[in-house]
């Protein structure tokens, strides 16, 4: 095994920082850029999808609620109501959130969703909102999954290394499985997206989303 000077290594932790810092840099123009873009392009979608929620079901178009960002810090994630009105009211009677296994969980055939939530919630429509967490620098393209801050404080200090980066709409999880898979093959992804971050990455994962969208596994 080669040995290596103080300096040699600390030039060469310095050169990492900085490629590092420029990769974070570039992330956030392609994220600015592409949610605006994305929203442009896509208000007419959005507007008719507001008004298909409206229709189908009393109650606020927008879900709105605290979710862990970069470092756990909370912010105001926004998506499109594919539940319910009063569905967080019930989920008080359905999942003992203290008692869970893993700090993670889904409801398959969930009785809150609605009609037209199913179908947001099939083609991932209801997504769609993140875009202004995007634009806002809350959010990015690509990253883990935002959770909520009552899942969040019950990881463990391995788990919380997937709040080193900020969430994304789409991530490694969204294209390899969704809700097929466990908890701990979920942070296995992520941490493994975030060790080893790269541009190039990122345009993989978003080329693989609309294939992984129209097969829809795992989506509940």
């Amino acid at each position: 095994m080669p040995a290596f000077e103080p300096r040699e290594l600390s030039g060469r932790m310095e050169t990492h920082l900085r490629d590092r810092a420029l990769m974070l840099t570039l992330k956030r123009a392609v994220d600015v850029v592409g949610s605006a873009l994305a929203l442009l392009v896509l208000w007419p979608l959005m507007l008719f999808v507001a008004c298909a929620i409206k229709l189908d079901s009393p109650g606020p178009v927008l879900f709105v609620q605290d979710r862990a960002g970069k470092g756990g810090r909370p912010f105001r994630f926004y998506k499109f109501r594919s539940m319910v009105w009063n569905a967080e009211e019930m989920l008080q009677g359905m999942v003992d959130i203290e008692g869970l296994p893993s700090p993670a969980f889904k409801i398959r055939d969930d009785p809150r969703v609605t009609r037209v939530g199913r179908l947001l919630r099939r083609t991932s429509i209801d997504e769609l909102p993140q875009l202004w967490n995007v634009l806002r620098g809350e959010m990015s393209l690509v990253g883990p999954r935002p959770e909520e801050m009552r899942i969040v404080r019950l990881y463990d200090e391995q788990e919380k290394r997937r709040l080193a980066m900020k969430p994304g709409i789409t991530g490694p999880m969204q294209v390899d499985g969704r809700g097929l898979l466990t908890f701990k093959e979920r942070v296995d992804l992520e941490l493994a997206y975030i060790e080893n971050y790269g541009l190039r990455e990122d345009l993989k994962i978003l080329a693989k989303t609309v294939p992984a969208v129209v097969r829809g596994t795992g989506s509940y």
